[in-house]
C-alpha cells in the first residue's frame, strides 16, 4: 500500500494522541457508554507529559495519505537482568491500533515492524507485548513467541 506514512508523536500533538488513547481504550476494554472516564484520561495526560519527554515512551500514528488510521507506542523499561535477558533492558509495544476500516490490509505490521525498528536500541534484550485474538497471527508471523507460566493479578 502506497502512501502509508508512521511517524514519532510529540508532547506539542497531546490532544490528538489523547483522543486516540482514549479510542483504542474503548475499543479493547469495551467501556460501556455513559461510563466516567475523566480520571483515566487525567491519568493517560499526565503519563504522556511524563514520559515522552523523557523517551521512556515513544508514541506514533500511521497515515495514510494524510489522514491518521493508527497508532502505537513503546514503554521502555528496566527489569531484573536474568539469562535471557542479561542486561536487564525491555521494550514494551502498547497501544496498537488500526482503526476497522484500515485493518486486513497489512498495516499493523507496517506498524509493528516500525515499532520493532525504533525498541531495537543498545541493551534492548526482549520486546513484548499483551494482544488480543484478532493480533495473535500478525505478531506470530512476526517472531512473536508465546510466553508461557505468565499470570497476572489485578489488584
Amino acid at each position: 500500500m502506497n502512501g502509508i506514512v508512521i511517524r514519532q508523536v510529540s508532547v506539542s500533538e497531546l490532544d490528538k494522541l489523547m483522543a486516540w488513547r482514549m479510542e483504542v481504550l474503548d475499543e479493547v476494554f469495551a467501556i460501556p457508554r455513559g461510563t466516567d472516564t475523566l480520571a483515566l484520561e487525567q491519568a493517560n495526560r499526565e503519563y504522556y507529559l511524563q514520559t515522552l519527554p523523557t523517551g521512556e515512551h515513544m508514541a506514533c500514528f500511521v497515515e495514510i495519505d494524510g489522514e491518521t488510521v493508527g497508532c502505537g507506542g513503546i514503554c521502555f523499561q528496566r527489569e531484573m537482568p536474568s539469562p535471557d535477558n542479561p542486561g536487564g533492558q525491555c521494550a514494551y509495544l502498547m497501544n496498537i491500533y488500526i482503526r476497522p476500516a484500515y485493518r486486513r490490509q497489512h498495516i499493523g505490521t507496517i506498524l509493528v515492524s516500525w515499532l520493532i525498528g525504533q525498541a531495537r536500541r543498545p541493551g534492548i534484550g526482549k520486546i513484548y507485548l499483551e494482544t488480543s485474538d484478532m493480533g495473535r497471527d500478525m505478531y506470530r508471523h512476526l517472531h512473536f513467541e508465546e510466553m508461557k507460566d505468565m499470570l497476572k493479578l489485578h489488584v
